[in-house]
């Protein structure tokens, strides 16, 4: 089907981007997004908060993220163009306020997963590297990555099937540590039903640990981004993304329990690497020491390319926020030869970079832990946007619709709304400091807005009601393929 056939049955402008992307190729599109680095850096701290229970978090995550997802599928059927959340608020409720708090909300958001995403790098390369300062490593893996995208080494589909493969190659590793452990009677099951919550009523111990394990399930949102380049997006989207978000889930569960039958939940808890120390336990017949650099190797790809893929969002951003003279058009600057958006690449590192020292000081300071925080701001700003674009569908039901359009469950989405709502609430509750950091980052992307409405040249305004909507996110829709 050709761009400009699709694109008039769906009543979408039409788009100049070739339609390559197929049902299969967007599974293993999703399925890489969103298994990407959280199993590996957040696992242990969700057996932490439930016990040897805590896979139920996990599938508590999953089913209030795919529901997310539904709302996410109906929507892109109806507008089938590249730019997500804000396109669809904008849609929805006309109010460019609301629709630059979203976008700002998901740049923020990107930067708060990339600085926690690098210190669980760091965190892996520490086992290989032992007492190697893992502040610096974390710095150095963001200015790599930043440099790399400067660079301009294009990240297509196809690698992020090779690196979806790596990344599952080391989930396999600890399923199969998992059947080999259960085939020899060692396994005790009953430990999958324990709560060790302490005094925590074990209700919200759990939704605790979903808060986190939720950070796992995220991603699956930059699919949206590519919905320009997809084959009959109006039938291959839905069922490639729910599909998709559900097979990484049944892994994620899959490989909790595996962990939890293996390695007592204290050591998993108390770990800064917990899938590590499944490896650790000695069962695969091969040397303990080997499999654990190559283990963790294959750990540091799967968090490699999931920041990457945040580092490119982030600088696409900010590029397309200084086309609609949002920000500061210095942001727009693309190099001569490279042809990167330079100044929003080294603009997002360096507060990538802040957001790592500061935590690293607070670390020192009061012993906060950064990986938990920034994963926690990151699911706050995230659980804000989900829950937009599930009233933003709610609200444009019976709009833009074509004989082809999905359309979600209705209960379900409300089901979804409450989920994440009380997510949302939850984690504010739990951590109010989060709050904090919320603000910041919000206070760097207003400050950007006043100086760009101060000092900023005006462009002529756009024509389209809905520019901020495609044009200013649309950038993005090779985000996750222009590395």
């Amino acid at each position: 089907m050709s761009s400009r056939t699709a694109d008039e049955q769906t009543g979408a402008p039409s788009s100049e981007l070739k339609r390559s992307i197929t049902g299969r190729l967007l599974f293993f599109y999703v399925l890489g997004d969103v298994l990407g680095s959280g199993i590996y850096v957040l696992i242990g701290a969700v057996a932490g908060e439930v016990g040897g229970a805590f896979w139920i978090a996990f599938a508590v995550g999953v089913t209030v993220a795919t529901i997310t997802g539904l709302a996410y599928a109906e929507l892109v059927t109806k507008y089938p163009q590249a730019a997500g959340a804000a396109l669809y608020v904008n849609k929805a409720f006309k109010l460019p306020v609301l629709t630059f708090l979203v976008t700002i909300s998901m740049l923020s958001a990107s930067f708060a997963a990339t600085a926690s995403l690098a210190n669980g790098f760091a965190r892996y390369f520490g086992t290989i590297v032992p007492y190697s300062p893992a502040l610096l490593i974390t710095l150095v893996f963001v200015v790599l990555l930043a440099v790399v995208n400067f660079v301009g080494i294009t990240e297509s589909v196809v690698a992020n099937l090779i690196m979806t493969i790596i990344e599952i190659s080391g989930l396999a590793i600890v399923l199969v540590v998992g059947i080999i452990h259960v085939s020899q009677g060692a396994a005790d099951f009953g430990v999958l039903v324990q709560f060790d919550t302490g005094e925590t009523f074990p209700i919200f111990a759990i939704v605790a640990g979903v808060a986190l394990a939720f950070f796992a399930m995220t991603g699956f949102e930059n699919a949206a981004n590519v919905a320009e380049e997809t084959v009959n997006p109006s039938k291959t989207f839905p069922r490639a993304l729910v599909g998709g978000m559900v097979a990484a889930g049944v892994i994620y569960v899959l490989v909790a329990m595996t962990a939890a039958l293996v390695v007592p939940v204290d050591t998993l808890a108390e770990s800064d690497a917990a899938l590590l120390e499944v490896i650790k336990a000695g069962i695969l017949p091969v040397s303990v020491a080997v499999m654990i650099v190559i283990f963790a190797i294959i750990a540091m790809v799967a968090i490699t390319n999931t920041t990457l893929v945040a580092v490119v969002t982030q600088s696409r951003i900010l590029y397309g926020m200084a086309r609609e003279d949002i920000v500061p058009s210095m942001f727009g600057k693309i190099h001569r030869t490279r042809r990167s958006p330079w100044v929003a690449l080294l603009f997002a590192a360096v507060i990538v970079m802040s957001l790592l020292v500061v935590g690293a000081m607070l670390n020192d300071a009061i012993g906060i832990d950064v990986v938990t925080t920034l994963a926690n701001v990151t699911v706050v700003f995230l659980l804000f946007i989900y829950g937009l674009v599930i009233v933003a569908a709610l609200k444009l039901r019976g709009k833009d619709e074509h004989g082809e359009s999905f359309r979600a469950n209705t209960p379900l989405l409300y089901v979804g709304l409450l989920g994440n709502a009380v997510l949302l609430v939850y984690v504010v509750v739990d951590d109010p400091s989060s709050l904090l950091w919320v603000a910041g980052l919000l206070a760097v992307g207003v400050a950007l807005y006043v100086a760009e409405k101060v000092f900023g040249h005006k462009k002529s305004p756009s024509t389209a009601t809905d520019s901020i909507g495609t044009d200013s996110i649309s950038s993005d829709s090779n985000s996750t393929k222009e590395g």
